[in-house]
């Protein structure tokens, strides 16, 4: 699937082919702490199709739990994480952030890795109230 997408303040902007069969839900702590909330969404890119099209990235490298060492690739405006690869390997999993696709609405998760990690909350938020919209009213 050709997709585009770009960072929050519009600083970097890209197009890729992705795998829409690859969409996970990562429960692990570095997503939990880099995406600020429960857990991260990516999607795998297919055989290293990423294109920069605006903007120059900033890649911090992390050793994850699992061993690896993964680069992470973010706007150096915004801080908004675009994607995370392995340095050296383009055989392991290029994961692009879904919140950044604008074409997110198509992309449904279809595995959740981690799990272990995963707060025990997230699996069941149906007796969460809902609003449509942000309100400051209780």
């Amino acid at each position: 699937m050709k997709i585009d997408g770009n960072c929050l303040c519009g600083h970097i902007r890209y197009k890729a082919v992705i795998d829409p069969s690859m969409v996970a839900i990562c429960h692990c702590k570095d997503c939990q702490t880099h995406s600020g909330t429960a857990y991260g969404i990516v999607v795998g890119v297919v055989d290293q199709q990423f294109e920069l099209l605006q903007g120059k990235l900033k890649t911090y490298e992390k050793t994850a739990d699992s061993g690896t060492i993964r680069a992470l690739a973010f706007c150096p405006e915004c801080g908004t994480r675009i994607h995370a690869t392995t340095p050296g390997d383009s055989a392991k999993f290029f994961g692009l952030r879904v919140g950044t696709i604008n074409q997110r609405d198509q992309l449904k998760p279809t595995v959740q890795a981690w799990n272990g990690s995963a707060l025990d909350w997230v699996h069941d938020l149906s007796s969460i109230p809902r609003k449509d919209q942000q309100s400051t009213s209780k």
